[in-house]
């Protein structure tokens, strides 16, 4: 399975009134890392014929960031099946290794022309799964 990682310090901007970081900011991590990885694995060919959208979100928050700590999230392709492709991302501390957020997202693949639904061809599914 070929994961996608990345880290970055916790913003002012991605906390709540609590000073926690808000939930709604964890979905927009976990959409990022994911859009991250599609466009780093595929090509430019491979984007324009093909298009994900959010079939299901399942996000589990574990503990708690706040300001200054530094985030590690990584993501991976679970399954594929048909058109739909079950995504895992996970949100650590980076300097503890304490889970924060595992989310699991099943994004369904659509055609960029008709916006049909669309089985991930092997081709694309190798991308991500080696």
């Amino acid at each position: 399975m070929h994961t996608y990682s990345e880290s970055f310090d916790v913003a002012p901007s991605d906390l709540d009134e609590l000073n926690h970081v808000n939930n709604i900011r964890y979905v927009e991590w976990i959409q990022d890392i994911s859009k991250k990885h599609w466009h780093k694995a595929t090509t430019e060919d491979i984007r324009q014929s093909m298009i994900w959208v959010v079939r299901n979100h399942n996000i589990s928050y574990q503990k708690s960031a706040v300001l200054g700590d530094t985030i590690q999230i990584e993501t991976y392709i679970a399954e594929n099946k048909g058109p739909i492709s079950t995504r895992v991302v996970e949100i650590k501390n980076k300097n503890t290794g304490d889970l924060l957020v595992k989310g699991t997202t099943d994004w369904c693949l659509l055609d960029a022309k008709t916006f049909r639904p669309k089985r991930v061809p092997e081709e694309v599914a190798a991308l991500f799964m080696s």
